[in-house]
């Protein structure tokens, strides 16, 4: 009997551990999962979400710095930083998924592109924070490096992008035309 209540308990745990490990904090809110499901087909409203959410983690970040009662600015920027990375590889992976279905991302493309402008100065300026002690700034350097260069090497792909749609809606306009 011992020995049977042991085993199940021993495979609960064995099962109870990695279901446990896998919980992580879902950086959009059930609100925003809920925009996002309604804009499932649509490239141009879903991008359109994705930049706005991804500007309100670094408005977050910005705003939690700026305010003198917070406590544990490193922690915390990180975890801001956590979630902006988040939300923006989720971006560029529905961005994939839209160029798999060979959808027209022109207009998306624009507001991608406006964001990825507005990241980088964002980014930067957290970078250059003066206000910043250096015990403070190494709870989250390597991942602010990490958020600038994914940012860098992502808006340099949307441009590209970009140029290869619209030079692609040059010869379907052409073809249609012949």
């Amino acid at each position: 009997m011992i020995r049977a209540t042991l085993l199940a308990l021993l495979l609960f745990l064995i099962s109870y551990v990695p279901a446990a490990a896998q919980r992580h904090s879902d950086p959009l809110t059930q609100t925003e999962i809920d925009q996002l499901r309604d804009t499932a087909t649509e490239p141009e409203q879903r991008m359109k979400l994705y930049v706005e959410f991804a500007r309100a983690r670094l408005v977050a970040v910005e705003q939690m710095r700026a305010d003198p009662k917070v406590t544990d600015r490193g922690t915390k920027t990180h975890a801001g930083l956590e979630d902006f990375l988040s939300v923006y590889d989720e971006l560029n992976d529905n961005l994939d998924n839209f160029v798999d279905r060979k959808s027209d991302l022109r207009k998306a493309l624009k507001f991608v592109i406006q964001g990825d402008t507005e990241f980088q100065a964002k980014l930067r300026a957290l970078k250059n924070d003066a206000g910043a002690s250096k015990d403070e700034a190494k709870e989250y350097e390597f991942l602010l490096s990490n958020a600038m260069e994914t940012v860098d090497m992502s808006a340099e792909d949307h441009r590209k992008l970009l140029a290869d749609q619209e030079e692609a809606a040059k010869h379907k306009k052409k073809a249609a035309k012949q």
